[in-house]
């Protein structure tokens, strides 16, 4: 009977120990709970994950913005976890609604959503930007520090004016967090697809290079909005170039103005020192005026074979064209729109 009294004070404390840890951590899993379900406050951040990024310089951004205690709390996640801050790379939205857990699953599982990034219409580099920051977490002003980054240009196997022939008008599914340059190396993937060896070809028998045909193509498309009409321009255009006769596109006299808006180009526009202005300047101008569609670009490789030099807005303000193979038919064609101009005041 003393055995059994002995025992029984033990069994209690036992018990009594066992009620005290499980109550502590109960008590810790509810504080931890809280601790890492409230939101991070603070500002919104821009964070950048990449190859260089580690735990230490992940807290030193982390902690000026979001406070030590949150940097803390995700440094100490990524510890416990043996999880590595590089190993999806991106660019994350942070918002002052986020938990320390959401930030450290963000980081840990990656954003994979995805968007359609579609673009089109584009005549600058400051344009491509804006449109691009639209789609992705990337600002307007880190895709354009890009497109005039000249070593990055370099490395994709450009520069930094030919780099907007890399882009191609279209709908592209992406990575809402991709990386920068992430980003421009898809792209350069999608730009090695269009350009195929039957597109290299074409470019060839057009006596042109690839950028030389997206640098046509862009004055094709600005001088028509007609798709049946494209093949034709890109002929005429071409017979100038063979014949070393300027080819005197008064889109490229908009551009080297820079005003697009024009409805008349007058002799003052006609002066415009620019290698831009092909009234001045012979051959192509050094670089697209502005981003062609793959239609424009496939216009410019199936060009029509005509012996046409000249070419003028119809008078009814069609958008259509009056083409001629010489001087004094043009001319003629140049009159009645013209007079068509001077009937409507249009100066």
């Amino acid at each position: 009977m003393k055995i059994k009294n002995l025992k029984k004070p033990f069994t209690i404390r036992l018990v009594i120990a066992a009620a005290v840890t499980a109550a502590v951590l109960a008590a810790f899993a509810i504080y931890a709970y809280i601790v890492l379900n409230k939101p991070i406050g603070g500002e919104s951040h821009l964070l950048y994950i990449n190859e260089m990024t580690t735990r230490q310089s992940l807290y030193d951004e982390l902690a000026p913005v979001y406070g030590t205690r949150n940097a803390k709390l995700v440094d100490t996640m990524l510890k416990v976890r043996r999880r590595r801050p590089d190993r999806y790379p991106g660019c994350y939205i942070l918002t002052a609604d986020m938990t320390p857990l959401q930030l450290f699953r963000l980081l840990t599982m990656g954003d994979d959503s995805t968007v359609n990034y579609t673009f089109n219409n584009i005549r600058t580099k400051q344009e491509l930007a804006e449109t691009t920051s639209k789609y992705l977490n990337l600002p307007a002003d880190t895709v354009l520090a890009m497109l005039n980054d000249t070593v990055l240009c370099k490395s994709l196997g450009f520069d930094t004016v030919s780099i907007v022939s890399m882009f191609l008008p279209d709908t592209y599914q992406v990575y809402r967090c991709s990386a920068p340059y992430a980003f421009m190396k898809r792209m350069k993937r999608e730009y090695g697809k269009f350009w195929n060896d039957t597109r290299k070809a074409l470019a060839k028998n057009a006596g042109l290079t690839p950028y030389e045909v997206s640098i046509l193509a862009s004055i094709v498309e600005e001088e028509t909005k007609i798709p049946e009409e494209m093949n034709r321009v890109a002929g005429l255009y071409i017979n100038r170039l063979n014949k070393g006769m300027l080819l005197q596109a008064d889109p490229t006299v908009k551009f080297a103005v820079g005003d697009f808006s024009l409805k008349r180009i007058l002799n003052k526009h006609l002066e415009t020192d620019s290698p831009y202005n092909t009234y001045k300047y012979p051959g192509l101008p050094p670089g697209p005026i502005r981003i062609p569609s793959k239609t424009a670009l496939n216009a410019v490789l199936n060009f029509e074979k005509n012996n046409y030099l000249y070419m003028c807005a119809k008078e009814d303000f069609s958008g259509r064209h009056n083409f001629a193979t010489t001087l004094s038919e043009h001319n003629r064609n140049a009159n009645r729109y013209r007079n068509a101009l001077n009937r409507l005041k249009i100066k």
